[in-house]
């Protein structure tokens, strides 16, 4: 899917849907904040959200005091609700950006990805987001990353999805990555259907 495709896709997705009307919708994302909390981050710590959107993962940054926080999505639409949410909030950076596009103009500690890497089928935009993590993590940084996991659903929001266990998402990362925490996660939709993930978290070389 092109980058104005995938803007389009998303776009009507959170100008049609409410924020907990999607099956991705956490009121507490307790996954992701298991493994950032192993990179022990510091209010000085800068991290990046890719396809953050909605989630509530940056109210939860933000409260535990960090100071330097990016939030980056396809939809502004969805990234509006974050904000209105939150409030005036200094300490975040909102970014309207596809990440397979994105050109970063720093670099960060930890980079943190739930449910965006999935929907990447085409391999030139896997290779492209790829790319990108490369650039904006610094070395000895830490990458979360969550996926359907190899039994989770085949589609999601009307899309395909790649599915992935430990070993396929660390051979996406290439070498200078290595791999210090998998975890497998069900996660209950607001209807309460059970879709499973794979959380895998990286660090990269020094």
């Amino acid at each position: 899917m092109k980058d104005m495709s995938r803007r389009a896709h998303w776009e009507n997705v959170y100008t049609t849907k409410s924020e907990n009307e999607v099956s991705w919708f956490q009121e507490n994302p307790a996954p992701s904040l298991e493994l950032i909390d192993l990179a022990q981050p510091t209010p000085e710590t800068t991290i990046v959200d890719i396809g953050g959107g909605a989630s509530r993962l940056v109210d939860s940054l933000v409260a535990r005091g960090l100071h330097q926080v990016t939030v980056l999505d396809l939809s502004e639409a969805a990234l509006a609700t974050a904000k209105a949410r939150l409030g005036d909030q200094p300490n975040v950076q909102w970014v309207t950006a596809d990440v397979t596009t994105w050109k970063p103009t720093q670099t960060y500690d930890i980079w943190h990805d739930r449910a965006a890497f999935h929907f990447l089928t085409d391999g030139s935009d896997r290779a492209a987001y790829v790319a990108c993590l490369k650039h904006a993590t610094k070395p000895g940084g830490h990458v979360v990353i969550g996926s359907f996991a190899i039994d989770g659903p085949e589609r999601c929001s009307g899309l395909a999805v790649n599915r992935y266990d430990a070993a396929s998402l660390a051979a996406e990362l290439g070498k200078g990555f290595r791999l210090i925490d998998a975890r497998r996660h069900e996660h209950a939709t607001p209807w309460g259907a059970i879709q499973r993930f794979q959380f895998c978290m990286f660090q990269r070389s020094a």
